[in-house]
């Protein structure tokens, strides 16, 4: 008794039937542990890889775009009947078009507090010739300085440099192989209306992505304005956001301010967001059916506790201990269960986030994502453990509270 001495008598008796039974007590604090290390590694193992998720959707695309109305077809009406002609409609044909006075919108769109950037391009379909070899590709003009803060490109680049002058061009690697390219080449550029302009090969980048690194080329705002015919103008203006999950609301903002044509990634990536909230489903379930077994292991215990100690029960009760201070002696049981199989499964679920991120690599040796090891979510483990083992230890408590002396001495 020494040990607990100052204590609260609570505190002495739930400790000493803790202490007495401690096969049950290292098998339960056990089981509470592996609980917890399952719940912290399943949260950080989805947190991680919708993280990594998200970066790799976005890294070469950005929150928010900024588009001009689409052209649509309308019929034909005649005005002395007030009804509409009954011609067979069809869409038109797209062209490239430009956003009316892009700097008012982009002036405008930056004045939102979500906003971090915006970055006017000209966007639009072209050829790239060398010698006998062509390939269709899709250029991207832009301003480097103001762009790679919404697509880090340079972070990508594999030779060479993604920051393009008027007469540079940076391309994928594929497009690179497949046209015998290196940094310094001469190729040729040319658009659908006749301009063509020869450029040289200033970068060549890895999206990851063997149709992206074939299709994508980037060239400076100036270069793209002349060789699609868009003198001064932007057809797509890029925009970035604070938060990438708030990305369709500041959209939805952005359209009703400039009546333009606005897309976010998470519309853009609707099945991509849906896998996420079926993975996000199943990792909660996974979480409430493991707290769901850690309390009733811990109840099943303090029930047999009980049952095993209706004499000393008994004995206390009729010494004049009161009931709400047996009710409290078994709730701290369930809570000191709780807490000390919590901070057991926080280190154990720490080390196993470790150990993943030491043996699973990717094929060239990198990691292959980062997860998270977020302070907030093992505090949350170890909370929610607590509050489990007092929850579960309700029932018990509630049981040895009511039990009647003489009948409990008597067994």
């Amino acid at each position: 008794m020494s040990l607990f001495k100052g204590q609260p008598f609570e505190w002495i008796v739930a400790m000493r039937f803790l202490s007495e039974g401690k096969v049950q007590t290292s098998f339960i604090i056990g089981g509470i542990s592996i609980g917890v290390a399952v719940i912290i590694f399943m949260s950080a193992l989805l947190s991680g890889l919708q993280s990594n998720f998200v970066k790799r959707v976005l890294t070469g695309q950005a929150h928010i775009q900024i588009l001009p109305p689409k052209e649509v077809a309308r019929a034909l009406q005649d005005i002395e009947k007030n009804t509409l002609e009954g011609a067979t409609m069809q869409a038109p044909l797209q062209r490239i078009k430009s956003i009316d006075q892009w700097q008012s919108v982009a002036h405008d769109v930056m004045n939102f507090d979500e906003v971090v950037s915006v970055s006017p391009a000209a966007t639009g379909a072209a050829l790239v010739t060398r010698g006998n070899a062509t390939q269709a590709v899709s250029i991207t003009g832009m301003v480097p300085e103001i762009y790679y803060n919404i697509i880090p490109l340079p972070e990508k680049i594999v030779q060479g440099n993604a920051f393009v002058t008027h007469e540079d061009i940076v391309i994928g690697t594929e497009l690179a192989d497949n046209m015998g390219l290196t940094i310094g080449d001469k190729i040729r550029l040319s658009a659908a209306n006749g301009a063509n302009i020869t450029l040289t090969v200033r970068g060549i980048f890895d999206l990851g992505n063997k149709g992206a690194n074939t299709r994508n080329a980037y060239v400076s705002l100036r270069t793209a304005q002349s060789i699609l015919g868009m003198i001064g103008a932007a057809s797509v203006l890029d925009v970035t956001v604070k938060d990438v999950y708030e990305a369709e609301i500041v959209a939805r903002k952005i359209a009703q301010l400039t009546h333009l044509d606005v897309e976010s990634w998470i519309k853009t990536n609707e099945q991509f967001f849906i896998a996420v909230g079926a993975q996000t489903t199943a990792n909660s379930a996974i979480r409430f059916f493991v707290a769901l077994s850690v309390g009733f292991g811990i109840a099943s215990v303090l029930v047999v506790s009980v049952v095993q100690r209706s004499s000393n029960i008994g004995i206390l009760r009729a010494m004049g201990v009161t009931r709400g201070q047996i009710l409290r002696v078994f709730l701290l049981q369930g809570g000191v269960l709780g807490f000390a199989g919590a901070w057991v499964g926080a280190l154990m679920g720490g080390m196993a986030l470790m150990a993943w991120e030491h043996f699973e690599k990717n094929p060239d040796g990198s990691v292959m994502f980062t997860l998270s090891f977020e302070p907030r979510m093992f505090v949350m483990a170890i909370v929610l453990a607590t509050l489990t083992g007092l929850l579960a230890a309700v029932a018990p408590a509630l049981r040895a509270a009511r039990l009647d002396p003489v009948v409990a001495i008597r067994g």
